[in-house]
């Protein structure tokens, strides 16, 4: 049986769909190299916001047609979603033939064999999928999952409920997959938690972790995704501004610059103590660029606290922020105990208000670069034009630029001639270093899409 995964949400869900891909490589499926030719399609889904949700309802909608020309396809619904929809999603859509949520992934060779509709969605709380061997497309990035669940309380979210509680993969373990990736070809590591910098194992905290992956021969660049403010350490600022593998960018979710709002949201930290976190991580490490979330039209959010959040915008000069409207989400504490009480009108004004100042200060940052020449590790080519090479700056700015001779995995110096509020453009000057050739072939069709980016958290 040939399988294709559509992948919707987070960087947590595209990890996900590799280990699944893993999983039912391992029990003999294939990777279907277009939607035509699959036997199975598994929609890997998330929950965090109702539009993500309504995306995936219109997407299984589309694919009616498909399933009818062929009836022996199967359908699945995999991830968040199918969690925390559980058995009503069979019920809305009933040509759905598979549901099985974020702990189920090992169950889903016998499920698909089996040929009939199934869900399952139980939490199992020792469930690291440790043995379990991801399929990764070819390049020089790769996501390694180190955490999985999430024991904060937030009070518009649903990840605890859809995730579980926190646990986290033993540090021996991740070490010995990023040397293993290394000896592969990979060069670039993202480490991925729902609260990344919570983890623990024993006496190594993620401080440590982060500096012993950094550390590890053949990794040129570690990135991660998303921390809390809340225990985002001094000794994590330091490794972050000292150890040179380690990117100078730091996503740090905000959601609120409202004490009042961020009480409502149980988000366990005050503005002052974010702004903190950002002060000293720009005054231990000038080069590094943040990145945030931000809620609107939460509920009880007055227009003094937006206001609030609006001039923590300007202040703080994020470098791209992922911006949203409140909605209610079934199974949140918010949803439980809460009025959804801010208009959907007065909510669209504040989002479109914050966008369009995030959007000049990005603008600005990104301007700033024109004329500088600045360090890219290279991570791909342009599907547009073989031509242009593709990679990101050591404080992870997209910077496309002529491909020359350079290859994946080289750092390259480019000389910037342009800009938009989102990617650097300029001209390749020179090939700093050299990267190391993989050992074995990764360049195997995973079977994989992404569909639009969502934040961790």
């Amino acid at each position: 049986m040939k399988v294709l995964i559509e992948t919707y949400g987070c960087q947590m869900n595209t990890a996900d769909s590799e280990l699944i891909m893993g999983i039912l490589a391992a029990n003999g499926f294939e990777p279907a190299h277009a939607m035509d030719e699959a036997d199975v399609i598994l929609l890997n889904t998330c929950a965090v916001r109702e539009k993500a949700e309504a995306r995936i309802l219109g997407r299984l909608t589309n694919l009616l047609p498909l399933k009818r020309l062929k009836p022996g396809m199967l359908i699945g619904v995999v991830g968040c979603m199918a969690k925390h929809l559980g058995h009503r999603l069979i019920e809305q859509v009933p040509y759905v033939d598979i549901v099985a949520g974020p702990d189920q992934y090992r169950n889903l060779p016998d499920m698909l064999r089996a040929h009939a509709a199934q869900t399952r969605v139980d939490f199992d709380r020792s469930e690291l999928y440790s043995g379990c061997s991801p399929l990764r497309p070819k390049g020089v990035t790769a996501w390694v999952t180190i955490q999985r669940g999430c024991n904060y309380v937030c009070t518009y979210c649903i990840v605890p409920h859809v995730r579980g509680a926190e646990r986290n993969v033993p540090a021996a373990e991740i070490l010995d997959e990023v040397r293993a990736l290394a000896k592969q070809g990979f060069s670039v590591i993202t480490l991925l938690g729902q609260t990344v910098n919570s983890y623990i194992d024993g006496d190594v905290n993620f401080a440590k972790l982060l500096r012993m992956v950094a550390r590890v021969e053949g990794i040129e660049q570690v990135r991660f995704t998303s921390p809390h403010p809340c225990g985002f350490s001094d000794e994590l600022i330091d490794v972050i501004a000292t150890e040179p593998h380690v990117a100078k960018f730091v996503h740090l979710p905000m959601q609120s610059a409202s004490d009042a709002q961020l009480k409502a949201m149980k988000r366990v930290y005050t503005f002052e103590e974010y702004s903190n976190i950002v002060r000293k991580l720009r005054t231990k490490c000038s080069e590094i660029a943040i990145s945030t979330d931000v809620i609107v039209g939460f509920c009880g959010e007055s227009e003094e606290d937006y206001q609030k959040t609006r001039q923590a915008m300007i202040d703080l000069r994020f470098a791209f922020a992922f911006m949203f409207a409140y909605s209610e989400r079934s199974l949140s504490i918010a949803a439980r105990t809460m009025k959804d009480d801010i208009p959907a009108e007065v909510k669209q004004r504040r989002l479109a208000e914050i966008i369009a100042i995030q959007q000049d200060i990005s603008k600005e940052i990104y301007a700033s670069y024109v004329g500088r020449r600045v360090e890219v590790i290279v991570e791909g080519f342009s599907r547009r034009d073989s031509m242009q090479a593709m990679g990101n700056t050591r404080d992870f700015k997209t910077t496309i630029f002529e491909r020359g001779e350079c290859e994946p995995g080289d750092w390259v110096e480019v000389e910037i001639t342009g800009a938009t509020s989102q990617t650097l453009k300029g001209n390749l000057v020179r090939i700093v270093k050299k990267g190391t050739a993989p050992t074995i072939e990764t360049g195997i069709d995973v079977g994989i899409s992404c569909g639009p980016a969502e934040p961790v958290a």
